[in-house]
C-alpha cells in the first residue's frame, strides 16, 4: 500500500486504507498449506465454491504489494517482482465468515483493521487513533466478501473459469453491482488450495497478497473479533 511508502502513517491514508480493506482484502494469495479438500476439482469455479463452503474460518500471514498494472501476458504476481519494496507491507490475519475479521499490519508500520461483524475499528499504533464505521452491507458485494462474508457469491459477482497457467486454475469474479470501485477479482486454486487472488480497481492498480502458515477453521474464543480500544487514544467516528 502506497501510505507505507517509506514515512509514517497518516490520518488522511485511513480513509484509503479502509476502502482497499473493505473494497479490496478479497484480493489475496493464500499458499498450499490452506487445504479445502483431498482431491483435485475439474474447475476454479468450483475449487472457489468448496473454499466458500468449507472454511468458515482462518488465521495466517501475508504479504501485500501493490503492483503495476499487469499486461495480458503477465499476472499480477509476475508484475510484482519488478516493483520497489516500499510498496509491500506484511502481517497477520484471522477471519470468521460472515463479517469478522482482525487484519494486522506488522511492517513495516503497525495497524490494525477489525470487524465485529457491526463496526470496523481501524487503529493507526503510532498516531494512537482508531476511526471507527459501520461496516453495514459493505461485504455483499466487494471482493472482501470472497473471505470474510456468506457464500452467497453468486448473487454479488458472476464467475467464469479463466483457465490454467503455470498449473493453477483460474477464475475471474466480475461484480454485478456497477458502483463498484474494482473491476474484478482473478483467484487462482491448485488442487483444491487456494493459491492467489488479485484484486483490479477501476483505476488500472492491482493488489496482490500472498498468504502462508494458514490454519484452516481453528477454535476462536467467542469474543475473538471484540474490538477494545486502547488506552489513550483518539476515537474518530468516521
Amino acid at each position: 500500500m502506497q501510505q507505507y511508502a517509506g514515512h509514517r502513517a497518516h490520518p488522511d491514508r485511513l480513509g484509503h486504507l479502509v476502502r482497499t480493506l473493505v473494497r479490496g482484502i478479497g484480493s489475496v494469495a493464500i499458499g498450499a498449506s490452506l487445504l479445502v479438500a483431498h482431491h483435485a476439482f475439474a474447475s476454479g469455479t468450483e475449487q472457489l465454491k468448496a473454499f466458500v463452503s468449507q472454511v468458515h474460518s482462518a488465521r495466517g500471514d501475508f504479504v501485500q504489494q501493490e503492483v503495476r498494472a499487469p499486461s495480458k501476458a503477465q499476472s499480477a504476481s509476475d508484475a510484482a517482482q519488478v516493483m520497489p519494496k516500499n510498496s509491500t507491507s506484511s502481517g497477520t490475519f484471522v477471519f470468521a465468515r460472515p463479517g469478522k475479521f482482525i487484519w494486522s499490519y506488522e511492517k513495516p508500520y503497525q495497524q490494525i483493521l477489525q470487524a465485529d461483524g457491526d463496526k470496523l475499528y481501524v487503529y493507526d499504533k503510532d498516531l494512537n487513533q482508531v476511526t471507527v464505521r459501520s461496516l453495514g452491507g459493505a461485504l455483499g458485494a466487494s471482493p472482501a466478501a470472497i473471505l470474510f462474508g456468506s457464500n452467497d457469491l453468486d448473487k454479488n459477482f458472476t464467475l467464469r473459469d479463466a483457465g490454467v497457467k503455470a498449473g493453477i486454475d483460474w477464475l475471474e469474479l466480475i461484480p454485478k453491482a456497477k458502483d463498484t470501485q474494482f473491476q474484478s477479482v482473478g483467484i487462482g486454486f491448485r488442487d483444491g488450495n487456494l493459491q492467489a487472488m488479485e484484486l483490479h480497481d477501476v483505476f488500472g492498480n492491482v493488489t496482490l497478497l500472498t498468504f502462508s502458515n494458514i490454519q484452516k477453521n481453528p477454535p476462536l474464543p467467542a469474543d475473538a473479533f471484540k474490538f477494545t480500544v486502547p488506552k489513550g487514544a483518539d476515537v474518530i467516528n468516521g
